[in-house]
């Protein structure tokens, strides 16, 4: 009896490491998906004016012989880079957000509407096959929790296992469609998007490396079931061939 447990506590040890796979690479595009730090960066603006006793880095003094003139001429001391300031931004799928000089929070434009005319097609191309994504990682999750808590005949198992399995590997590909068109359509964005919008200096941000990383969990999910499944019917056949061996035993010396 020992030796025959085996097998089954191992299946179900691959069952419960594929589901938690899954369900972080679940959790990761969720959150990846959601959130507009796929990519961050800075961009070069001209400081605005002074506004009455404002004062600081972040906007330009003059000085002004007549302030109530109308032929008033007016000093900028600030040249070259000086005049320029930095403005950091964020941003993702669904919107880009960038800080406000002299003023506290963020001002957050939808991505979509930045993006040039002829790059929307591969946007919403990626944003669909994103969600098709997340719906696959969790159609995966509830047939390998369903495999995990039945019972009943190993085959209707297996069958559920080879489906999961389908599913996961599917998603994955979706998932990995999806980062690319994003990061191709971003690219563009920044060659030939709005000039009031494109970044002086970028790289890609945390949720960037999170849908990366949901998409390594969604292929190890898959390997993991794979293996398991194909384990389980290497073990069929190995039991299917030691009892044919032992019927043939018997057909030979019957017991008298």
């Amino acid at each position: 009896r020992m030796p025959a447990s085996i097998p089954e506590a191992d299946g179900r040890h691959r069952a419960s490491a594929a589901f938690s796979l899954s369900f972080l690479s679940l959790v990761f595009s969720i959150t990846a998906f959601s959130s507009s730090y796929w990519c961050e960066g800075t961009r070069k603006v001209a400081k605005p004016f002074c506004k009455g006793d404002s004062k600081g880095d972040l906007c330009i003094r003059f000085n002004s012989p007549d302030g109530n003139g109308s032929q008033a001429v007016q000093y900028i001391w600030e040249t070259g880079d000086d005049k320029f300031v930095e403005k950091r931004f964020h941003a993702g799928i669904w919107y880009s957000c960038e800080e406000m000089i002299n003023e506290d929070g963020e001002k957050c434009r939808s991505f979509i509407s930045l993006t040039p005319a002829s790059d929307r097609g591969v946007l919403w191309l990626s944003i669909v096959a994103e969600l098709l994504y997340v719906l696959l990682l969790l159609t995966g999750n509830i047939l390998m929790s369903v495999e995990m808590c039945y019972y009943s005949s190993v085959i209707d198992g297996l069958k559920i296992n080879a489906f999961s399995a389908v599913v996961t590997v599917l998603a994955g590909l979706l998932g990995m469609v999806a980062h690319m068109m994003y990061t191709t359509v971003f690219q563009m964005t920044v060659n030939l998007g709005p000039e009031d919008w494109r970044p002086h200096t970028w790289d890609y941000g945390w949720s960037y490396g999170l849908a990366w990383t949901s998409f390594a969990c969604c292929m190890a999910a898959a390997v993991t079931t794979i293996n398991k499944y194909t384990k389980t019917i290497l073990e069929f056949k190995h039991k299917r061939k030691k009892l044919e061996r032992s019927f043939r035993i018997q057909y030979k010396f019957p017991d008298h």
